[in-house]
């Protein structure tokens, strides 16, 4: 019996391995652990400050770049534990494996087959290894020119504020922590000290929209528009349908978002306009994203609430530091809501007709993203209602925030029951990996021998 388990276990563990989203998931776990055990380390964090649970979800956040803390990052990590924090969100922003392949390419080596699966599932959501190959290094340099570029704008205002922390270390701290997306921060208010500073507003606002447009679209924009530069054309840019359906989404979605919380209100803080009308347009970037903050989230009202909610779960684009269901997945659910109120046999967007296996793709990733946060509310409420310290919508947008990977949330993270911390780590997990890659990690990849008889159904 106890040989057949063990044959049983090492049957699972194989076939979760030998396949693309599995591996994935494995990597995202050890660096995980990897991550916890390094944090739990007496010279990670300041004495009796920091539990082992603590630092497996802090581990957890950094790595999937969600930015929920239990504990204070600036003030109860010593900067051993802030640099390890740091490592884990520049790894889990790009993914462990595209830095495992791009040393096996630097040493000579050739990247397999299963890792080209791997990072193809994670920047470009297709089957794109031979694009993977000529991107992947364009990828890491994109990515590390951005982020000191961005540090250097932020040290150039950081110098010369008085936050408690060394300014060149907190500029580059945050310029890598905004273009992961991942809303980490040394102070212990997130950005709400530099609300009125336009320079760290932008800059941070800049490297969020970068970082959650998705590498595809950043490197396409930077082909199409330096060549558009030196040809000195006057023609209008032909974008890929990807690509301009995440521009206009995400343009969308800023607008409509920051317009929106403008209405409803930004709690009780004292904005002068100027500074409502930029604090707006900040949460409404962040909260699809990042996960910084210049407004206490606790104190806005519960409208709101359940608009920034409904923002993190859309998310950024595929291919990108962001989670959610992503702007792609929305914005084709929308042409499948208008294809069938109009009667037409197609969905297309921007003119182009989208495949079946496409819509129906979306439509899985839609389904369980909301079964998934059904589920977790409903464990929420269950742990944390009869204590009777939150209100439920403290609860949904905390959940929403975990699975979406922002970070935002009301200030309930810290107080949280040890069941419900060990949800919220395996809600980050399961929406840094995406729920679709999980799905089809533990389905048979077997077509179904047998097809059951057809019959109409009642709906509606």
């Amino acid at each position: 019996m106890k040989r057949n388990l063990i044959n049983g276990l090492q049957h699972i563990v194989k076939a979760v391995l030998t396949r693309p989203e599995g591996l994935m998931a494995a990597s995202f776990g050890l660096l995980i652990l990897v991550g916890a055990v390094l944090l739990a380390l007496p010279m990670a964090h300041v004495s009796g400050q920091v539990s082992p649970l603590d630092a497996l979800f802090t581990a957890t956040s950094a790595v999937c770049v969600t930015g929920l803390i239990v504990v204070d990052t600036g003030r109860d990590f010593t900067p051993f534990g802030q640099v390890v924090i740091l490592v884990l969100i520049q790894l889990g922003g790009l993914g462990i494996m595209t830095f495992a392949a791009l040393a096996a390419q630097m040493l000579g080596g050739r990247v397999s087959f299963r890792s080209q699966a791997v990072l193809a599932d994670t920047f470009y959501q297709s089957e794109a290894a031979g694009a993977l190959r000529r991107d992947l290094k364009r990828i890491v340099a994109l990515t590390v020119a951005l982020e000191l570029v961005g540090a250097w704008f932020l040290y150039l205002d950081f110098r010369g504020t008085s936050s408690g922390h060394q300014p060149l270390f907190s500029a580059v701290f945050h310029s890598i922590s905004a273009f992961c997306n991942a809303g980490f921060s040394l102070n212990s208010d997130s950005l709400t000290l530099y609300r009125g500073h336009v320079l760290t507003m932008f800059t941070v606002m800049a490297l969020i929209v970068l970082g959650g447009l998705g590498h595809t679209v950043v490197l396409e924009a930077i082909r199409r528009i330096g060549g558009r530069l030196r040809r000195r054309s006057t023609r209008p840019i032909q974008w890929s349908l990807n690509s301009r359906v995440v521009l206009a989404s995400s343009a969308a979605l800023i607008t409509v978002g920051a317009v929106v919380l403008l209405v409803l209100g930004l709690g009780e803080d004292e904005l002068s306009w100027s500074e409502a009308l930029l604090a707006a347009l900040f949460q409404s970037v962040t909260a699809r994203t990042a996960g910084f903050n210049t407004i206490e989230i606790g104190a806005l009202p519960t409208a709101s609430l359940l608009v920034i909610a409904g923002l993190m779960l859309v998310g950024g684009s595929p291919g990108s530091c962001a989670g959610g269901v992503k702007t792609t997945s929305v914005a084709v659910g929308f042409a499948y809501l208008r294809s069938q109120i109009r009667s037409t046999p197609d969905v297309a967007l921007f003119g182009r007709r989208l495949p079946r296996s496409i819509v129906a793709r979306a439509a899985v990733i839609g389904g369980l993203a909301m079964i998934w946060n059904a589920i977790g509310c409903v464990i929420l409420a269950a742990t944390e209602l009869p204590r009777g310290s939150f209100p439920f919508e403290s609860l949904l947008f905390e959940q929403v925030s975990a699975f979406a990977t922002v970070g935002l949330s009301t200030g309930i993270t810290g107080q949280l029951s040890m069941i419900g911390k060990l949800w919220i780590v395996l809600t980050m997990f399961v929406g840094r990996l995406g729920p679709l890659a999980l799905a089809l990690m533990v389905t048979p990849t077997r077509m179904a021998d047998v097809r059951h008889p057809e019959e109409r159904l009642m709906i509606g």
